[in-house]
């Protein structure tokens, strides 16, 4: 893509009204940041006429590059360049600016305004999410592309700020980019040396190219923000560069172009004030005195951009099409990936666990994770570091590598936070079905990138395996005792929480199942029973699918109702059978997923845990905090609301109450 350059004059103007729009649209909602939009004018110009490949009259393109604005705070810029280039945002919506119902909320929403690859705003996270579409896009062309059909083809480009640098995970998330040699993916750093609170000095003063190097990348510098030549000569020079990421620092002035405010931190987060703006016009010499005003020469212009892209797109529709004619069962394939629909037969190979023995769920989901990877071939992930206990591989496949690129199994390294959001990028690029691996307890670690992905509703899977104090001998600080409790909190994110490796497989196929948001399965280390499916005494775990279900009834109508998930499932059966012998009638139900059990309907739930049976007892070994939703008010829970100690994790068990016996102690009480 090489347009030819307008005049310096029509540039110049082109460039400021990505100004003007960024200034008026904050001024207007009084609310924002002005002072970053109008110091990228530049560098945004240069890369959405000159560099991008995308089609505003189709956003979702397959073959489009992605552009990630991780300094989400400068939305502004992001919606001024959507409108101008002719996406599906009217200038009413930038009008509309931080409004209730607006296309243009403070920060880009994927899905929600077109054009918008990735939500941003969190420090980090885009910049750390673009690392995954890198990595989707190189999976995709090693699986897809075929001697003269590159199908699969393009660039990620995200912008990162001072505070981007500041969080630690843009710097996982750059380290595993460098060592996995991800040479299409280009971070351009807005190097302005102004945080919120003043200078940069402040709090960093690190030499970010010299880290960017020591990481393995391509490293350059502008010093002069305005110049765009030289922008573009760095930005060519960093698609030249395809063995290794690039990063180019580029010095900038925060609200250039305001004659009060250039430079100075103020800019960064509030509006620059009526008399500033008009000030500002002024100075830039700008033809319209009216908020949102656009001169025709400067928009006539921009909307070439949307021209070139549609010959672009049309260009890359005739490569596709010859390679469907050529390579048709590759094509359908890719095809089906991308719309995220299962293959048949995908469930073919999975393990029954009828009557098998005594085993770990984290085992069982091992078992179950080959039979998924043969039948669905775009699972792709790993661990981070953790695979042997995690039961993460992929027996037999090979490694993502850069010498490998179509590989299945990842290697993140103790990098939990930049796992969740390389993940979250996957997803959102399309192609590979992402999962991932760590101890519950570290999911804390991670917990910013998974709120995202249910924010934004891709199907990322966890791996949580050590869910409990069922870990034992490493005690309290790998002892996870709020975790499963604090993930349901989070809207939208699927828990599974299986009881044993019949209710793990069907877990792990609802995860699959869902293409719309995000779960996670908690896995035991200890060893708990499968229960028997072939004697009829419980019920089948597909009830699983309704997140609750009655797993063995009470002998006679019952009088108490015990709820229980994962390994307590089992004490909670035990339990049963000390209460049956003291002809109290009991029923347990398993509660694996509180997230599909509460999105059944009324009636189903009443007849699990009817109002008339005057006991509920849960008992979960976590924190019993949230479970009275379910036991009712006068419910007793029987959990762990301290943290937990290291011990052999039978003792643990017994030490912290989490028993049988104190079920039936709290049942016995509750009758009287």
């Amino acid at each position: 893509m090489n347009p030819t350059r307008p005049s310096s004059d029509l540039e110049r103007l082109m460039v400021d009204t990505v100004r003007v729009l960024a200034m008026d649209a904050v001024q207007k909602a009084n609310s924002g940041h002005p002072g970053t939009p109008m110091a990228l004018a530049p560098l945004a110009y240069e890369i959405f006429t000159r560099h991008l490949r995308h089609d505003p009259s189709e956003p979702a393109w397959l073959d489009r590059d992605r552009f990630v604005l991780s300094a989400g705070h400068a939305s502004m810029l992001l919606y001024s360049l959507l409108h101008l280039t002719g996406y599906d945002l009217p200038l009413e919506e930038l009008r509309q600016f931080r409004q209730w119902g607006s296309m243009t909320p403070g920060h880009p929403e994927v899905g929600h305004t077109p054009g918008v690859e990735t939500t941003t705003g969190p420090l980090g996270q885009g910049v750390t999410n673009s690392v995954g579409m890198a990595l989707a896009e190189r999976w995709l062309a090693a699986r897809f592309n075929r001697p003269g059909h590159s199908v699969i083809d393009h660039w990620t480009y995200a912008v990162c700020s001072d505070g981007d640098l500041m969080e630690g995970v843009s710097h996982e998330a750059a380290d595993f980019a460098g060592h996995q040699k991800l040479g299409k993916l280009i971070w351009v750093f807005d190097d302005n040396k102004i945080t919120i609170e003043g200078s940069t000095d402040l709090a960093f003063t690190s030499d970010q190219a010299k880290r960017f190097e020591a990481y393995g990348w391509h490293v350059q510098r502008v010093d002069d923000g305005n110049d765009v030549e030289a922008i573009d000569r760095a930005l060519r020079a960093a698609r030249a560069e395809t063995g290794r990421p690039s990063f180019i620092a580029l010095r900038t002035t925060i609200a250039w172009g305001s004659p009060g405010m250039a430079g100075h931190h103020d800019a960064h987060g509030a509006p620059l004030g009526a008399d500033e703006v008009a000030a500002t016009r002024e100075n830039l010499g700008w033809p319209d005195p009216e908020a949102f005003g656009i001169p025709d020469a400067s928009l006539s212009e921009w909307r070439k951009t949307a021209g070139r892209g549609a010959e672009l797109h049309a260009a890359w529709r005739k490569r596709f099409d010859a390679y469907q004619a050529e390579y048709p069962d590759d094509a359908r394939e890719l095809l089906r990936i991308i719309e995220r629909r299962l293959p048949d037969g995908w469930a073919d190979d999975l393990p029954s666990f009828l009557d098998a023995p005594s085993t770990a769920t984290r085992a069982a989901s091992g078992k179950v994770l080959q039979g998924l990877a043969k039948g669905i071939p775009e699972l792709v992930g790993g661990s981070a570091d953790l695979s042997p206990s995690n039961k993460t591989d992929i027996v037999g496949a090979e490694d993502v590598f850069p010498a490998t690129p179509g590989g299945r199994v990842l290697h993140f390294g103790v990098r939990e936070h930049a796992m969740g959001g390389i993940m979250n990028g996957m997803a959102l690029h399309g192609g590979p079905r992402p999962f991932g691996g760590t101890f519950l307890i570290f999911s804390d670690y991670m917990r910013p990138s998974i709120r995202l992905a249910s924010l934004m509703g891709q199907p990322v899977i966890y791996v949580f395996t050590h869910d409990s104090i069922g870990l034992g001998e490493d005690g309290p600080t790998h002892q996870p005792v709020e975790q499963v409790m604090a993930l349901r909190a989070i809207p939208g994110l699927l828990d599974l929480r299986p009881a044993d490796a019949a209710e793990t497989r069907v877990a792990w196929q609802v995860a699959v199942e869902r293409s719309d948001g995000p779960s996670f399965l908690a896995l035991t280390r200890q060893g708990v029973p499968t229960l028997s499916l072939s004697d009829g005494r419980y019920g089948s775990a597909e009830g699983l699918r309704k997140g609750g279900y009655v797993l063995i009834e009470a002998d006679g109508d019952p009088q108490v109702i015990v709820l229980a998930s994962g390994s307590e499932v089992g004490i909670a059966l035990e339990a049963r059978d000390l209460l049956q012998e003291r002809q109290v009638p009991t029923r347990v139900v398993s509660l694996p997923s509180w997230f599909l059990f509460q999105h059944q309907d009324e009636s189903y739930r009443q007849s699990v845990l009817p109002p008339s049976v005057p006991v509920r007892i849960s008992v979960e070994a976590g924190t019993t905090l949230g479970w009275e939703r379910w036991t009712g008010a006068n419910g007793v829970s029987i959990g762990i609301d301290r943290f937990g100690a290291s011990a052999p994790w039978k003792q643990v068990y017994q030490e912290l109450g989490v028993t049988a016996e104190a079920v039936v102690e709290a049942a016995l009480r509750s009758l009287d």
